[in-house]
């Protein structure tokens, strides 16, 4: 067999094999929205879960999920990509370098259990927050800072290969290479580790239910306070997920109508991750062309 003939049955192969991989996640995503089409509706989506009406509504638990997720990212961008631009710009080979690598790639491994369990001992009892979007918000930062960690080191060093003796020979200091050279041409790299960041906090559970409880309140939007309870927007009030929210609805039957309500509040967190997702990638091209000045 020649060359060209095994290369194009490689092609093929591939070929098959990405198809396979693109209609299994349409099939995935296709399945999920048609089981949750007939529940996604205004009242369903905005609606409160202890309303008369059976079932209610996942409002509440939506808001819940777009906070924490905020909350999160707060915590998790500047301590990933920060940690990123020390090892890629700062940090010298040697033992403690192998160190540190060694523990980033132990967190990246850790099961989300074991973090929320470790949440519920240091950030739930020991601080004495009790389940609390704060304490929830610090488990996932400690699930997603390896990963976000890893993705910007390895941006930045692709990034400021070639441009930053280009900056450094003009003039430029080094913080003034990494803030104005690397790290806008790395930016749809660290975006995309944001968005991976981002979706597993959409569809956590596990970590979430022994931090952040899973308890369902209502909110009031009226009383703008980061510490008062009472408040919509405290960090210090138990925070129910849309992706507790599922595990509970179908875990407990408590709803005389739980399939479709848990059906509904799935077809409702997919197409959130999408639309985030999509968001994310058209904001970050943006950003990407405002700084390269590209087309």
């Amino acid at each position: 067999m020649s060359s060209k003939s095994k290369d194009k049955i490689a092609t093929i192969v591939l070929y098959v094999i990405s198809t396979f991989v693109v209609l299994l996640l349409v099939s995935f995503i296709g399945y999920i929205l048609y089981q949750g089409s007939s529940s996604l509706n205004f009242k369903f989506i905005f609606g409160n879960p202890k309303s008369s009406e059976a079932g209610g509504g996942i409002g509440p638990m939506l808001f819940n999920s777009f906070y924490l997720l905020i909350v999160t990212l707060i915590f998790t961008v500047p301590l990933g990509v920060g940690a990123g631009i020390y090892l890629a710009e700062y940090a010298k080979e040697g033992k403690v370098m192998n160190i540190i690598r060694l523990c980033i790639d132990t967190m990246s491994s850790l099961p989300s259990i074991v973090v929320g369990l470790f949440g519920l001992l240091v950030f739930v009892q020991l601080s004495k927050w009790g389940f609390s979007l704060i304490a929830g918000a610090l488990a996932i930062t400690i699930l997603n800072l390896s990963s976000l960690t890893r993705v910007s080191e390895n941006a930045i060093r692709a990034a400021s290969f070639g441009v930053k003796e280009a900056s450094v020979g003009l003039g430029a200091t080094q913080w003034q290479t990494i803030w104005k050279v690397v790290l806008p041409t790395a930016m749809p790299q660290i975006l995309t580790g944001v968005i991976l960041s981002s979706g597993r906090i959409f569809g956590e559970a596990a970590a979430l239910i022994f931090t952040a409880g899973s308890s369902t309140a209502l909110l009031h939007f009226n009383d703008i306070s980061l510490i008062g309870k009472q408040s919509a927007f405290s960090l210090f009030r138990p925070t129910e997920t849309l992706a507790v929210y599922i595990w509970k609805v179908n875990s407990e039957g408590m709803l005389p109508d739980a399939t479709k309500v848990a059906n509904g509040a799935s077809a409702v967190l997919i197409l959130m991750v999408l639309i985030f997702n999509f968001s994310a990638r058209i904001i970050g091209r943006r950003i990407h062309r405002s700084f390269t000045g590209s087309k």
